[in-house]
């Protein structure tokens, strides 16, 4: 039976979403076709909004949906303190933790030489001027590198904290604490972990 362009072009589609395989995407494309077409018409301006309508801050690199976002715009957060980590989710993560108060700069990604991702291709050169810069007219205390406990995330963390240390010698460069098990990701981790990695943060 030959399966309709139309089913078959969306999953496709899915295929092409991370952790999604052919079973996963062939199972989501039917249930959609039992989806009121207005719920799908609304589905469909989500995904097609979803890059028109977010931006990424020209400041800490997140993604929001103004320039600066609502985190590097609030007076209320300590300005001398950048966290450090790979993906915007991440962000989300901590914040859910409520225990950090600092500003963040998200890297899109970590160097990944297997995968030819270097220095150059995340957001690296701008944290460091940044720091050197100092951000919004505020001396930078501490930097906290939260890159998740992988081979590469490690492996970013220790080339960032050795460029940051090349022109700040008295900047204080710290690693979060190990409640996050090895091969973990931030994103996953429930608020006690993340809360108890942050307090567990030590010199870098």
């Amino acid at each position: 039976m030959k399966i309709p362009k139309a089913i078959q072009n969306l999953i496709e589609s899915f295929e092409r979403l991370p952790g999604i395989g052919p079973k996963s995407a062939s199972r989501l494309t039917y249930y959609l076709l039992h989806v009121p077409q207005h719920e799908l018409d609304k589905f469909a301006s989500a995904v097609s909004n979803l890059k028109n309508q977010t931006i990424i801050c020209s400041a800490c690199f997140t993604i929001a949906d103004k320039n600066p976002c609502d985190i590097c715009d609030d007076p209320r957060r300590d300005k001398s303190i950048i966290c450090v980590v790979e993906e915007p989710l991440d962000v989300l993560a901590l914040e859910r933790s409520g225990k950090y108060n600092g500003l963040y700069h998200v890297l899109h990604g970590k160097i990944d030489p297997l995968n030819n991702i270097g220095p150059d291709e995340i957001y690296i050169r701008q944290l460091l001027e940044r720091v050197n810069n100092s951000s919004n007219g505020t001396a930078i205390k501490e930097v906290i590198l939260a890159t998740n406990p992988t081979m590469e995330g490690e492996s970013t963390a220790m080339y960032i904290s050795k460029q940051l240390k090349v022109k700040n010698s008295n900047l204080k460069v710290t690693r979060i604490g190990r409640g996050l098990p090895t091969g973990a990701d931030l994103e996953y981790a429930d608020h006690l972990t993340l809360e108890r990695a942050m307090e567990g943060r030590s010199e870098y």
